[in-house]
């Protein structure tokens, strides 16, 4: 059973609308972050560095500052102040720009890689990193030991934080959901309502109930609230799926959904995934509100700016295809996206 009505009038979008950003990293890109107070955005990259862009209104972006991490870089995030970028990586570091000093100093440590920081606008701000060594750690900026650790089941996959949820998705598909007041000790722990790996958590934005989509390789998203009582608007849908043939009408092409990015303002979220689609959804009247034409290679990774004017996004190879998947001249391109009210805006109910 389909639950987004494809009745909806989707006016693709050429890519070529979209602006391509200058100088992007050089190798694929894994995270991208927008600054709460202004238009920066911070990208993440397998070439071991975080690059800071300042984007003007008509589009154009100017890079500010760059920094290093001694392995790839696997997530990024700011501050709510915007003053500090925080990045994780595989060098088991994480690590922060101060914005005025230009200095970076690191301020996590783990035993295997970081997979994911996210900040916790609680007490004076506190930083949580998840990392492939089953833990989630929060750290106090001043100090060099975490205020505070969880053993999580498995390898953390990923994070989110929507004060006071966070909500974190490991190997094996558990999802882990914390009420931040009460940071060391599970909420609830369940397994993924979907019955492959968990690529992707994200917390509803803008949502009277608190709650979070899940997205798996398999082509798949959740739609899931936290407490039982909202437990009937839990639901799934498929996405990111081909036919193998134009005349087949399978969808027997599965492709991951690697990002899912819920818009500030309205609610509103997009999947990214593996076959180079992006889509906009409505999850509460249940419909698509846009499908992006398909880019010339995976997006990796998506992020609203704090008005929800602006999206952005990466296309880069993600290693779905192994090694053979790694040609040269893959594109690496971030581009950017101005949104239109009717593609982001919630729709009336069904």
């Amino acid at each position: 059973m389909s639950f987004f009505g494809t009745s909806t009038t989707n006016t693709p979008v050429t890519a070529e609308k979209d602006i391509e950003m200058a100088d992007p990293p050089t190798d694929s890109i894994s995270s991208m972050s927008f600054s709460s107070q202004a238009d920066f955005l911070a990208v993440g990259s397998w070439d071991n560095s975080v690059r800071i862009y300042e984007v003007s209104s008509g589009g154009q972006t100017t890079g500010k500052a760059m920094y290093q991490h001694q392995g790839p870089v696997l997530s990024v995030c700011w501050n709510k102040e915007g003053n500090k970028i925080l990045s994780g990586g595989a060098d088991n570091a994480g690590r922060m720009l101060d914005v005025q000093t230009g200095t970076t100093t690191q301020v996590a440590q783990h035993d295997a890689p970081i997979k994911s920081v996210k900040w916790v606008d609680a007490q004076s701000g506190i930083l949580a990193t998840g990392s492939w060594d089953k833990t989630v750690k929060y750290w106090d900026l001043r100090a060099s030991q975490p205020v505070a650790s969880v053993t999580l089941p498995e390898r953390c996959y990923s994070m989110d934080v929507q004060y006071p949820l966070m909500v974190v998705g490991t190997a094996e598909r558990h999802i882990q959901i914390f009420n931040l007041s009460n940071p060391t000790t599970a909420y609830k722990t369940m397994q993924s309502p979907l019955k492959w790996q968990t690529r992707v958590v994200t917390c509803f934005t803008a949502s009277t109930s608190s709650g979070f989509a899940v997205g798996s390789i398999e082509g798949r998203v959740a739609i899931q609230y936290v407490e039982d009582k909202d437990s009937s608007n839990n639901f799934s849908f498929k996405c990111h799926r081909r036919d193998i043939t134009p005349t087949a009408k399978d969808q027997s092409m599965v492709y991951a959904v690697n990002d899912i990015s819920f818009h500030p303002v309205h609610g509103t979220f997009s999947t990214c995934g593996s076959d180079g689609t992006i889509h906009f959804w409505d999850k509460d009247a249940r419909t698509r509100l846009k499908t992006f034409d398909a880019a010339p290679g995976p997006i990796t990774c998506s992020s609203f700016n704090r008005t929800g004017s602006i999206f952005a996004y990466a296309v880069s190879y993600d290693w779905s295809k192994g090694h053979s998947g790694m040609t040269p001249g893959h594109p690496n391109k971030l581009m950017l996206h101005a949104c239109k009210d009717e593609e982001v805006k919630k729709r009336p109910r069904k």
